[in-house]
């Protein structure tokens, strides 16, 4: 498969999000949002921001990086695209960077706030938040290689 046909993702509902998943594709409502911030990586200060977000399956924290730091409302309903998952102290988390794509979408494509279950993705992992995959990106890119998140 090309790199432009792996763009494109696979659409998953929150409920079927496991860890080390790479180009996924979600629709899903901004449950809650919170402030930008700075953190220092391997490669340099990254400006991110953190959000709840969830469809009819469940909910998961998002983490904006770079470009789409601190972009979400809390009632958005949104498309993810190009997302990559990591796990945080057992839980499941979706992360869009540089390369991803978020997309405002019809209201009624996504249920209301008040609809989204509370239950959270789990991780079968150590849960440490470390990518146990290969960490090779898109166009061979290794900068999520071994991050903490």
């Amino acid at each position: 498969m090309s790199y432009h046909e792996n763009k494109m993702g696979e659409t998953k509902k929150v409920g079927e999000l496991r860890e080390d998943l790479d180009n996924v594709n979600v629709k899903v409502r901004v449950i809650e949002t919170r402030e930008e911030r700075t953190v220092q990586t391997r490669r340099g200060e990254w400006t991110i921001s953190e959000a709840m977000v969830g469809d009819e399956t469940g909910r998961v924290k998002l983490t904006l990086w770079g470009r789409h730091a601190g972009t979400l409302k809390e009632g958005e309903a949104i498309e993810v695209k190009g997302a990559w998952t990591t796990s945080y102290r057992g839980d499941v988390q979706l992360n869009v960077g540089q390369r991803g794509e978020i997309e405002r979408i019809p209201d009624e494509e996504v249920p209301s706030t008040e609809e989204i279950p509370e239950d959270i993705p789990k991780s079968s992992g150590s849960g440490y938040g470390y990518r146990r995959s290969s960490g090779y990106r898109r166009s061979g890119s290794n900068r999520y290689r071994g991050r903490r998140y």
